[in-house]
C-alpha cells in the first residue's frame, strides 16, 4: 500500500476559525477525516507545523518512508527557499495545494516559490484540492509517470 504524507503549514491548525469566507468552515481535523474515509487504498499520514524548519525537517525525513507528499505550505509558499530546497532534495513526488485561489488574491500571494519544486499545484477548490492531489499521486505519479 502506498504511503502519502500530507503536510500543512502555518495557521492551517486554525481552519474553521480563521477567515471562514476564504478558507471555509471545516477544521483541519474535519478535512483529515474526509480524506481517511475517501482513500482506503493508500495510507495517509498527517503533519501540521507552524515552524519553517520543522517542515523542512519533515520533508527530509520522508525519504524511504513515503511514496508521495501533498503539501499546503500556507504563507511559506510565497517565500520559503528552504522548503523549496527540501522538496528539490528528495526523490518523492510532491503536489502543492491551496484552499483558496492564490491567483485571485493579494499580489504577494500570487507567486508560489515552493511550487517550483513540485509536480503540480492545485489552488482554489477548498478541501477538494487535497482529494485532487491524492488522486493525482495515485493515478499519475504512482502509475509510472514521473
Amino acid at each position: 500500500m502506498k504511503k502519502i504524507l500530507i503536510i500543512n503549514g502555518p495557521n492551517l491548525n486554525l481552519l474553521g476559525v480563521r477567515e471562514k469566507e476564504i478558507y471555509g468552515s471545516l477544521t483541519l481535523n474535519d478535512i483529515n477525516k474526509i480524506l481517511i474515509k475517501k482513500f482506503k487504498n493508500v495510507s495517509l499520514y498527517f503533519y501540521q507545523g507552524n515552524i519553517e524548519g520543522e517542515i523542512v525537517s519533515k520533508i527530509g525525513e520522508s525519504i524511504g518512508k513515503y511514496d508521495g507528499i501533498v503539501i499546503n505550505p500556507g504563507a511559506y509558499s510565497h517565500y520559503s527557499i528552504a522548503i523549496l530546497d527540501a522538496i528539490r532534495s528528495i526523490d518523492i513526488p510532491v503536489i502543492e495545494i491551496h484552499l483558496s485561489n492564490i491567483y485571485n488574491r493579494e499580489e504577494y500571494r500570487r507567486k508560489s516559490v515552493t511550487a517550483q519544486g513540485c509536480k503540480g499545484i492545485i489552488s482554489g477548490f477548498g478541501y477538494y484540492g487535497y482529494i485532487m492531489a491524492i488522486n493525482a499521486l495515485i493515478n499519475k505519479c504512482f502509475g509510472g509517470e514521473r
